[in-house]
């Protein structure tokens, strides 16, 4: 094995935060805090996740961004990183220009799920539906601009489909409306509606991912009946432009070695996700790619961006 240089080898001396740009208790803490432990042990430093919220994650990407480039201020965040360049207007940072990516840590995928007493009970009858009644049903999301609101617009996008967007403060309100029959239908993470398909509160269309969701097997993915079609909710690690390149390896060796134990890829796949765990290079073209795709989602839907 090649020796580190000496920057990667007497980092960290002090500890190490790792900015969470989301409310504590999502997807982002779960991972954000399996990671800080993890890199704490093998490292011998100390690594503390630090929760920023607000504006839609950009505060605490635009503090990071902001941040001393020497591997002591972090960013896990999910992939509004990739969708803020085409719904945020005078976005204050530049995804692609102000940070160093580390890894893609991991790979989910959200669920469409629709009210129980709407008539249908798979994707090809939802589509017939809707196409029949055009901008008669509604569907939730947990805010304009984020990944459920995106992922029904791909969706209406190649499904040729019109619906009524009602977006919700935050996805526990969007799940409550739903269930409340205040929507037809819901975008919404596998993690927060898979509990409530179960019991039959709200019954489960379709996942977005490429592949069906381990947990509820029966349930087809949107690709089956919309080729082509994906949509995947990740988490990914980052650090400001400028950070030697040797700590941002070293960090990116550590955080796979994390993803890759049994007992993490345990709790991973428990909340819904696959560790993923990529080289910063292929971490770099994974979200330029989806960079891409999402400007292009945006223009082709008319969709406004947001001011910031």
């Amino acid at each position: 094995m090649m020796a580190l240089p000496l920057a990667a080898q007497t980092w960290p001396t002090r500890p190490v935060h790792i900015v969470s740009p989301f409310t504590p208790g999502g997807g982002t803490d779960l991972i954000g805090r399996l990671l800080a432990q993890r890199l704490a042990e093998q490292t011998g430093g100390s690594f503390l996740v630090e929760n920023k919220p607000g504006a839609s994650a950009t505060i605490g990407a635009n503090y990071v961004a902001k941040a001393k480039p020497d591997g002591y201020t972090l960013l896990i965040s999910a992939l509004e990183m990739s969708t803020h360049p085409a719904m945020r207007s005078n976005l204050p940072y530049d995804p692609l220009k102000d940070f160093a990516c580390i890894s893609q840590l991991t790979s989910s995928q959200f669920v469409l799920a629709s009210h129980p007493a709407v008539p249908i009970t798979t994707i090809r009858q939802l589509i017939a539906l809707a196409k029949a009644k055009p901008d008669r049903l509604t569907y939730a999301s947990s805010g304009s601009g984020g990944g459920p609101h995106l992922a029904a617009e791909l969706f209406q996008l190649m499904g040729n489909l019109r619906l009524t967007h009602v977006p919700f403060k935050a996805t526990g309100t969007a799940v409550i409306g739903l269930m409340g029959g205040e929507t037809d239908l819901l975008f919404a993470s596998t993690a927060a509606v898979v509990n409530h398909t179960k019991t039959g509160k709200i019954r489960a269309l379709a996942v977005t991912g490429p592949k069906r969701f381990r947990e509820i097997p029966d349930v087809p993915a949107i690709s089956e009946s919309i080729p082509g079609y994906e949509v995947t909710l990740w988490y990914g690690l980052y650090a400001p432009a400028g950070t030697p390149l040797d700590i941002v390896q070293r960090l990116g060796i550590e955080s796979r070695r994390t993803l890759m134990m049994p007992d993490s890829m345990d709790a991973l796949l428990k909340s819904g996700n696959e560790p993923v765990g990529s080289s910063p290079e292929q971490f770099s073209a994974f979200l330029r790619s989806e960079i891409a795709k999402w400007q292009n989602v945006v223009k082709a839907r008319v969709l406004r961006p947001s001011e910031y």
